[in-house]
């Protein structure tokens, strides 16, 4: 005998089948992991190149410091440069004054050795020479007059004859006066028995370089 199920009985059956598909765990999702990326990866290099930029700045800052004080101290050196070829032109351009001293009523010349071979050399390449003559009168006598003259002259003469320009010597003399040291006492009188020779680095702008040497 055949068993027909009832249509209760079909229902039932599948019910219990959909059930029990619905009961079966779902398989899990398929991930593609060469495909993954962090979610915070754009944060992460927006903080890098922060980082790089912020290094580069502190880099390029360290730079220019060290540019700015190389800037300083080359210009310090310069300046320290100009004024010592300032100084040393200075010390150039500025006359030499020595001094012969004399015998009393002596006009004869007396030049140590080494000082004259200085004061030649010197007043060879001088623009100008200026000797002045001096004497240790009180009085404006004539005959102080032409002792100071007469010792102007024996130095403009040994300068000559030691080679420098006659064109280049201007000599001077005032016969009392001027005094270089206290007249009163011998040593003083002594000092005061002198030619000054006063040698020019730069021609002065009142010389007049074609005059003739005064006698």
């Amino acid at each position: 005998m055949t068993i027909h199920p009832t249509p209760r009985i079909a229902l039932t059956l599948a019910s219990l089948t959909l059930l029990g598909a619905c009961s079966s765990p779902p398989k899990p999702p398929t991930v593609d992991e060469t495909q993954k990326r962090p979610a915070n990866a754009q944060m992460a290099i927006d903080l890098q190149v922060c980082k790089n930029d912020l290094q580069n700045t502190r880099i390029q800052a360290n730079e220019s410091n060290r540019l700015a004080e190389t800037t300083t101290a080359t210009l310090a050196h310069m300046a320290v440069r100009q004024q010592v070829m300032a100084s040393i032109q200075e010390k150039a351009q500025a006359n030499s004054v020595r001094i012969v001293h004399f015998g009393f009523n002596s006009t004869r010349v007396s030049i140590p050795a080494e000082e004259a071979s200085t004061l030649v050399e010197e007043a060879k390449t001088a623009p100008l020479v200026v000797l002045r003559g001096r004497t240790d009168g009180t009085t404006d006598s004539s005959a102080e007059s032409r002792i100071a003259q007469a010792r102007a002259n024996a130095v403009r003469d040994y300068l000559i004859a030691a080679g420098v320009d006659a064109t280049r010597i201007r000599t001077t003399h005032q016969p009392s006066g001027d005094h270089l040291a206290d007249n009163g006492s011998q040593r003083g009188r002594n000092l005061n028995r002198r030619v000054e020779i006063e040698v020019y680095r730069v021609t002065p702008a009142s010389a007049q370089a074609t005059a003739p040497p005064q006698l």
